[in-house]
């Protein structure tokens, strides 16, 4: 008897905390692909490495601008920046092939986000509970260091339009930019240069040290 007794109380104390766990539990099912940072940090990346291309080809030449071999996430947001590029520079573009004297072909080496993580402490595990599943432990850290780095690698070709001819290549220029936050203890900070007034790829700014969650 005492023992069948036991057993309940066991049983119908696993099923109380199964049933506070999953109310602890958040689903979402729209989430998007990519979180704001990392549009932020692609897109800014992007920015960087449009804003280096440089082709000489004069004021007198129309140019289309070819983007059949450029690939990449958020392509078309990088397209339009490397446009936005030539023109402020100079370039007379045209929205159709047959009416340009020159094509410009762009394509991407990289567009896409670097992560690194360093941690000194005791990382987050699971305990597995009875009739409830698993139990996520959480993290405790002495020092944590989690940096975001956006990378973009643009190259741009022009050829003559008629006799495809070469006129003129931009040498694929590196476009970077970084997010990072660390921890000491409970305090921490974020090093970013992809919010403000922060457009040179070797400013930084840092945002104000708060307390850790």
């Amino acid at each position: 008897m005492y023992r069948s007794w036991t057993v309940c109380q066991t049983t119908l104390l696993a099923t109380l905390l199964a049933v506070l766990l999953s109310a602890c539990t958040t689903t979402r099912e729209t989430e998007p692909q990519r979180t704001a940072t990392e549009q932020l940090l692609i897109s800014t990346a992007a920015d960087r490495a449009a804003d280096s291309i440089v082709l000489n080809l004069g004021p007198e030449r129309r140019a289309f601008l070819d983007a059949t071999n450029f690939e990449g996430f958020d392509g078309k947001y990088a397209i339009a920046a490397i446009r936005s590029s030539l023109l402020k520079k100079g370039t007379r573009m045209v929205a159709e092939k047959k009416d340009a004297d020159t094509i410009i072909e762009i394509r991407s080496g990289a567009l896409s986000i670097d992560k690194s993580e360093t941690l000194v402490g005791i990382p987050s595990f699971d305990i597995p509970i009875p009739l409830a599943g698993d139990l996520g432990t959480p993290q405790v850290a002495l020092y944590k260091s989690e940096e975001q780095q956006g990378v973009a690698k643009f190259a741009a070709t022009a050829y003559d339009a008629k006799d495809g001819r070469f006129l003129g290549e931009s040498a694929p220029p590196l476009g970077r930019s970084k997010i990072k936050r660390q921890v000491v203890l409970i305090v921490s900070w974020i090093e970013d240069d992809v919010h403000g007034k922060e457009a040179a790829p070797e400013s930084k700014t840092t945002r104000g040290i708060t307390f850790a969650p």
